[in-house]
């Protein structure tokens, strides 16, 4: 059963660990990619899912992200059998869900299950975890930016966003394309087919 999303005031979670503050590429997994593609319990075939947010969370919104993902993970199943799960939040706007399949295999059934949670989850924080023209990209000084499809394609069109320029590949499948495909240059993303 999916747990449902509590009513607690989410601007009032405290932070255990100092928040969330912007920091360059290296505070959100470094540019070789995101913390888990280094996690040696999870399968380098495991799944990966990564969800944009339609914003960016407060450092309120995001530990309160993390508490109810971790309490979701530790309930999601698949043909009654418990999934290896793990969830990583990067930047407060990337959400990954990576699922061991070498343990039990993600069914249908319970990718509706996570599906059911961030929609859940982004209603009661007021975002959307399906935005799918949301672009992240990393500038010169190594900080990871968002921007929706217009802002994008403007940053690309001034030159600010050079072929050069990591971007987010939100197509990543499986863990172990997380070290070395998670960010790639603009000239060799899917991006390039939209601007």
């Amino acid at each position: 059963m999916v747990p449902e999303i509590d009513n607690i005031n989410h601007d009032q979670v405290p932070l255990p660990f100092g928040g969330g503050a912007r920091g360059g590429v290296g505070g959100v997994g470094g540019v070789g990619g995101a913390a888990l593609a280094h996690d040696p319990t999870l399968s380098p075939e495991s799944r990966v899912w990564v969800y944009t947010a339609s914003r960016r969370l407060t450092d309120p919104e995001a530990e309160f992200t993390r508490q109810q993902t971790a309490a979701f993970l530790q309930t999601w199943t698949a043909h009654n059998q418990a999934l290896l799960a793990k969830s990583e939040l990067i930047d407060n706007q990337l959400l990954l869900l990576v699922v061991d399949e070498t343990q039990a295999g993600a069914s249908g059934c319970s990718i509706d299950k996570s599906v059911h949670f961030l929609e859940q989850l982004g209603q009661h924080l007021g975002l959307d975890w399906f935005e799918r023209m949301r672009f992240g990209w990393v500038d010169a000084a190594g900080e990871l930016y968002f921007a929706d499809r217009a802002e994008f394609a403007a940053l690309r069109q001034a030159g600010t966003i050079t072929d050069s320029t990591l971007v987010v590949n939100t197509l990543v499948q499986k863990r172990g394309e997380l070290a070395d495909q998670w960010l790639i240059p603009y000239a060799q993303s899917w991006h390039r087919r939209l601007f």
